[in-house]
């Protein structure tokens, strides 16, 4: 439920009420350089921190949560803390599912979560999305319906591209699904941003143009 809530500062702005974030990097030290003073400064303000990344990287992300003076140890116990997988948060059974991620990221969002927390801090790491053409299509889809849902919550959702891994269509697409952009280490209101209304009528048109599958459904 939505409440009055201080921004929140983060690459060299703030956070009002809009705060679904789509963030591009060319690098993971141009990324911790941008996000881990946004992180840090979560911590000092009480909120939740669920940060989602790549499996292979879950070490190297404590490891540089640590020589950030945060406490990870005592913020895993205590719960302010959640590291997860991004591949077994986003496929279940190697599968990524809308509506399983919409209900996902409901029980996720501090209104609902457990724990003394006034918000949550989401950072997600989006590289499991570039395998395929199909499932790229599928989170672009996603993130526009996700809008929605964070509407309505105060906590703050940044998903985080590495430009390396998306073609140019697809990071054109996901600027167009949120409504906050960080790029070149600066973030700002997106001006390519689309209602997800709109957005959703226009892209599922273009798919079924262009998909023989859908065309055939």
């Amino acid at each position: 439920m939505k409440r009055s809530v201080p921004p929140i500062a983060i690459a060299g702005s703030e956070l009002g009420d809009i705060r679904h974030v789509c963030a591009f990097f060319n690098s993971d030290e141009e990324e911790y350089r941008v996000l881990l003073p946004f992180i840090q400064d979560g911590f000092r303000c009480g909120d939740k921190a669920v940060h989602v990344v790549n499996p292979e990287a879950h070490q190297d992300h404590l490891d540089r949560l640590r020589g950030a003076a945060i406490d990870v140890d005592g913020a895993s116990v205590s719960g302010q803390l959640e590291v997860r997988s991004n591949t077994e948060t986003y496929l279940s059974d190697g599968e990524f599912d809308q509506d399983r991620m919409l209900r996902a990221f409901e029980q996720m969002a501090s209104g609902n979560a457990g724990g003394n927390f006034p918000r949550s801090r989401i950072v997600c790491r989006m590289d499991w999305a570039g395998a395929g053409q199909s499932r790229v299509r599928e989170v672009v889809e996603f993130e526009a319906r996700v809008n929605g849902l964070w509407q309505r919550h105060n906590d703050a959702v940044v998903c985080s591209y590495h430009l390396s891994k998306f073609s140019g269509d697809t990071v054109i697409d996901i600027l167009r699904t949120h409504p906050m952009v960080i790029i070149g280490g600066m973030i700002q209101r997106n001006p390519f941003y689309v209602p997800s209304e709109v957005f959703l009528n226009e892209f599922r048109e273009r798919r079924t143009r262009h998909d023989p599958a859908v065309q055939g459904a």
